[in-house]
């Protein structure tokens, strides 16, 4: 049933990203304004929060964020937390394409630059602010190597040679473990399409939890 119901929701998607490049500005005012809202739970920069329990969406490519909203907006993915924030008379499209394009904009480094804190012009608000665009996911459980392997024989075709993901496709490096983890179970149980062109794919039936252990682990050292 709920591959029949993501067709409705892709077209959806389709036409309205047309009409949104033709017709919509973007409003950095208003795009600061939602992410507000975002930030309770996914932090003032998209970071994420609670080790994964809300995931990192900064820097997503902006198409993916917004099919991602659209489909929490018609109810194709089920995600209780975003229900009360994805209503269409609170999350009308033109919102959805500033917040989409505010956040994939946003860039997250994952070390920061040395710096002499008893230099004159050293400015500890701003190192302070800086330190708010950090982020590095923690190194995960599993063999490193082996994973790499896996990685490149059957995910780097689509997700990028490091994870960072591809044009509309989106990065594995730099998302918590745990919600990868979330995500996987959810595909597998049929909750989430891994390939709307191909909705029967069961990719990641072939793998064992070992494995995809292993991929995570290399993932999570692409970022160091």
């Amino acid at each position: 049933m709920l591959r029949l119901r993501l067709f409705p929701t892709l077209l959806a998607l389709a036409m309205y990203s047309a009409v949104a490049t033709a017709e919509h500005e973007y409003d950095p005012d208003n795009a600061r304004d939602i992410n507000e809202v975002c930030a309770g739970c996914h932090e003032e920069f998209g970071q994420g929060g609670k080790q994964g329990k809300y995931p990192r969406i900064a820097g997503l490519p902006k198409n993916y964020l917004k099919k991602q909203l659209l489909l929490f907006q018609d109810r194709e993915r089920p995600n209780m937390p975003m229900v009360e924030h994805v209503e269409k008379r609170q999350l009308p499209l033109d919102d959805i394409e500033d917040i989409s394009t505010y956040l994939s904009r946003i860039k997250l480094k994952t070390r920061l630059p040395p710096v002499d804190e008893n230099s004159p012009g050293f400015n500890a608000y701003a190192r302070l602010r800086e330190a708010k665009h950090l982020m590095q996911v923690p190194r995960a459980e599993g063999d490193i190597e082996k994973g790499g392997k896996i990685y490149h024989r059957e995910c780097r075709s689509c997700h990028g040679e490091k994870g960072l993901g591809k044009k509309d496709i989106p990065p594995l490096t730099g998302q918590y473990t745990q919600y990868l983890w979330r995500q996987v179970d959810r595909f597998l149980k049929g909750e989430r399409i891994h390939d709307e062109d191909e909705p029967d794919d069961e990719l990641l039936k072939d793998f064992s939890r070992e494995e995809i252990r292993d991929i995570f682990a290399w993932l999570s050292v692409q970022d160091d």
